[in-house]
């Protein structure tokens, strides 16, 4: 359903894609995911396992659609605090890789001043395919 879009003489990016093309298929967007649980409750003031929440939310939104994971096209972050993804690399990557897996969307990671959730440090839009 889609075919990722790679100029030979780039370097490969390391955890997105450059550009995805689609044909066919259903598309599926999801609202800004937080990293809440199910009953609106955020894990603490920690980045990486809010980043895993949303994740996780991001996957409820797709099975709804028989969807998951390898039909994401497209991904929009927002963070209240670029120095704290920085300073969590290694847990975001590893978090993104337990739930996402090897599949790599576009992407783009935005800071912003503040989400509309009080609590919440990221905030991701999606895009799928299926």
């Amino acid at each position: 359903m889609h075919k990722t879009l790679q100029p030979a003489e780039w370097e490969r990016p390391k955890g997105y894609a450059n550009g995805i093309a689609t044909t066919g298929g259903e598309t599926i967007y999801t609202a800004g995911m937080v990293g809440w649980n199910a009953e609106g409750q955020f894990p603490g003031r920690d980045f990486v396992k809010q980043v895993r929440q949303t994740l996780e939310n991001i996957i409820s939104v797709l099975q709804e659609a028989n969807a998951g994971p390898e039909h994401l096209v497209r991904m929009t972050w927002y963070i209240t605090d670029k120095q704290a993804y920085l300073d969590n690399l290694a847990g975001v990557g590893q978090a993104y890789r337990d739930v996402i897996g090897k599949n790599y969307p576009t992407m783009a990671v935005v800071q912003v001043v503040a989400l509309m959730e009080d609590d919440a440090m990221v905030e991701i839009e999606a895009i799928a395919v299926k």
